[in-house]
């Protein structure tokens, strides 16, 4: 069992530097558990391209404080890797290839054949979008953090930098259902009713995703972080749920974020 203590702290938002290479890798090797995904590359390319993205870091304490937090720590990050940019290395190869095959594993062929070719149509270029976080952080600090990053692409649409335009939006989204239950042969109304986001604001972009489904990672969650839960002593299943969201559809995504998480 994993015993979370509540603790009072305040986060601010920082531009991705070369410090932050180790906190972000623990992000997403939570994400990415076991998966053949070179997280070492990944990390790498988000600092090079850091015109996109931010870190969330503890606000400076003062030095009289008891508190013994490191300050660079990070707590979260939130970016986007443009997939058909990067074409070609290794990790943006190996995430497509991971979506691939847990689609063929979960899926009709014809989910597949079409998450394949819209994955790889140069014409409309698919972003993967990451956001993650330690799970004591609340989901409050999504809206921020969204909101910045569409920002960041915008302007870096209009100057032509890397990232700035894409059609899709890509997440793989930490999700539970509870221990026991299939949720493979059910309508899909009814596994959404199942399904708990351990980032709760990303069933906004499951709403509005055009392709989804799901994979089991019990085999490889051998960790608390990795997300071996249990809500009301009821046992949870972990799952990553694949989305692939319309970017046309962030600003209706925005307006449910603003609902439901403005402080």
């Amino acid at each position: 069992l994993c015993y979370l203590q509540e603790v009072n702290v305040e986060f601010e938002a920082y531009a991705i530097s070369d410090n932050d290479y180790d906190g972000i890798k623990k992000l997403l090797q939570q994400l990415f558990l076991k998966a053949p995904v070179n997280t070492a590359e990944l990390t790498d390319l988000l600092i090079q391209q850091n015109h996109i993205g931010s870190v969330i870091k503890q606000t400076a304490v003062s030095e009289d404080s008891d508190d013994d937090m490191d300050e660079e720590e990070i707590f979260g990050f939130i970016s986007l890797l443009n997939l058909t940019e990067r074409k070609g290395t290794q990790c943006a190869e190996q995430i497509k290839e991971l979506i691939l095959s847990c689609c063929a594993k979960n899926c009709d062929k014809s989910v597949v054949e079409q998450l394949d070719k819209l994955l790889n149509d140069a014409t409309r270029p698919v972003g993967f979008l990451l956001s993650e976080r330690f799970i004591n952080v609340p989901p409050q600090i999504a809206l921020p953090m969204h909101q910045q990053l569409q920002k960041e692409l915008a302007e870096a649409h209009r100057t032509n930098k890397p990232c700035g335009k894409c059609y899709f939006y890509l997440l793989i989204s930490k999700t539970f259902v509870e221990a026991g239950k299939s949720n493979s042969k059910k309508k899909s109304s009814q596994r959404k009713a199942e399904l708990m986001f351990a980032n709760a604001e990303e069933e906004f972009f499951y709403e509005k995703a055009v392709l989804r489904f799901s994979y089991s990672v019990q085999e490889e969650s051998d960790t608390c972080l990795g997300g071996r839960w249990s809500f009301d002593d009821v046992p949870m299943k972990p799952l990553r749920t694949v989305m692939l969201v319309p970017c046309d559809k962030m600003s209706e995504i925005m307006d449910e974020l603003r609902k439901h998480l403005s402080v």
